[in-house]
């Protein structure tokens, strides 16, 4: 699985409707309203590099209100879980 995280900048004013219509795109799994300097933080999974182009400039730049974009691809994932096992001494949890 690719996964992008897209930092979005929105028309102010349209900032709920943009974040709307951007969730409703395939391959969009979330979508922040967030502080800074930009508007929006969309999460993009996808399985095939090539779909990428699909969903981020042939679709989400186009969602009406969205005035740029910042696309970063992510190189590995680090759930909770994960970080969880690699700071453990292999102790069991005490309950």
């Amino acid at each position: 699985m690719i996964t992008a995280i897209v930092l979005v900048k929105a028309d102010v004013a349209r900032i709920p409707e943009v974040a709307e219509a951007i969730a409703e795109i395939d391959h969009v799994s979330e979508v922040y309203s967030v502080t800074g300097a930009f508007d929006l933080v969309a999460l993009v999974r996808v399985r095939r590099h090539e779909q990428l182009a699909e969903v981020i400039p042939g679709r989400l730049n186009k969602v009406p209100g969205v005035v740029h974009s910042d696309t970063h691809i992510a190189f590995r994932a680090y759930s909770q879980h994960d970080l969880e096992a690699a700071f453990s001494l292999g102790l069991d949890d005490a309950d």
